[in-house]
């Protein structure tokens, strides 16, 4: 029977010298993808004709797929020339995910779970995703379930592999009532969410999870500090509690997908969206349409 590729929303991927409309079937039973997991990716923005940081990005999934084992076939200024040719076949108003992967066709001739770097493909898709809603929040309970390390996992990639701890995650923490969980590494310290990295304020301070290898440390989170620093907040990263967060006068979150968006309840607790969370949203995007990256 015929089986329904169609994405969720307009989509065009850049596969083999062309591109397809559509949700195209690349990877079969018998690729290495498939049953062992051998995936990267990375996502990039592009709204109100800037696409943020694309840099950064394309050069991010070249270094995740090195640490996965396989081999970066493009070079990120390849992959980034590619993101804007392919924005090109949008509307031009609503906003896109740009994500290029890399994976593993084939196992090693030396030995099948590990992927043969010489079968490495590369795609790029871009698919419509509005930005969320700039008053939005976000409610966070503390998850059952940890971050590994990278003695474990390959936590200095932004591997598929990954995502199936995260999913579970989230799955417990909406099934409670909450939209996301807030993530320990697995000394009992905060790592992250679910699906972004994470700030707390205290006293007008703002803190964040020192990058320890257990979580990936955002070209986004990465932005949002620097922009505080320059506008002249202490930013401190460092290890942090559940306590902290618990006592934290404002909790915001960042990421590519949604940038920076407050945290109004953890557990029992309600907060209010605070002003340094508001700041770094508007330092954030007054940066990004002014960065000239379009």
């Amino acid at each position: 029977m015929p089986v329904d590729t169609s994405p969720r929303s307009t989509t065009w991927t850049f596969v083999d010298g062309e591109w397809i409309s559509g949700n195209p079937p690349l990877i079969g039973p018998t690729s290495h993808a498939m049953w062992l997991g051998s995936t990267v990716f990375d996502g990039g923005r592009w709204f109100d004709g800037i696409a943020p940081d694309l840099d950064l990005h394309c050069q991010r999934v070249n270094r995740s797929a090195q640490a996965l084992g396989l081999k970066a076939t493009m070079r990120a200024e390849e992959i980034e020339t590619l993101a804007w040719e392919g924005v090109k076949r949008f509307d031009g108003k609503t906003a896109i995910y740009i994500k290029p992967m890399y994976w593993a066709e084939h196992g090693s001739p030396s030995g099948v779970v590990a992927p043969d770097d010489e079968s490495t493909r590369f795609a790029l898709c871009l698919f419509e995703a509005p930005m969320g809603d700039p008053k939005a929040a976000s409610s966070l309970t503390v998850s059952p379930f940890r971050r590994p390390t990278v003695e474990c996992m390959p936590t200095d990639a932004k591997a598929g592999c990954l995502y199936p701890n995260n999913a579970r995650m989230q799955i417990e923490a909406r099934k409670r009532g909450f939209d996301n969980a807030l993530v320990r590494d697995m000394l009992g310290n905060v790592a992250e969410t679910a699906s972004s990295n994470v700030f707390m304020v205290r006293d007008g301070v703002v803190f964040t999870p020192a990058a320890n290898r257990t979580f990936l440390a955002g070209i986004t989170r990465s932005r949002v500090i620097g922009l505080l620093r320059e506008a002249g907040f202490e930013v401190v990263e460092t290890t942090l509690t559940v306590a902290d967060f618990e006592a934290a006068d404002e909790i915001f979150t960042s990421g590519n997908y949604s940038k920076v968006v407050p945290v109004t309840r953890l557990d029992g607790r309600d907060l209010q969206p605070g002003p340094i969370t508001a700041k770094a949203r508007d330092l954030y995007f007054d940066w990004a349409h002014s960065s000239g990256d379009a």
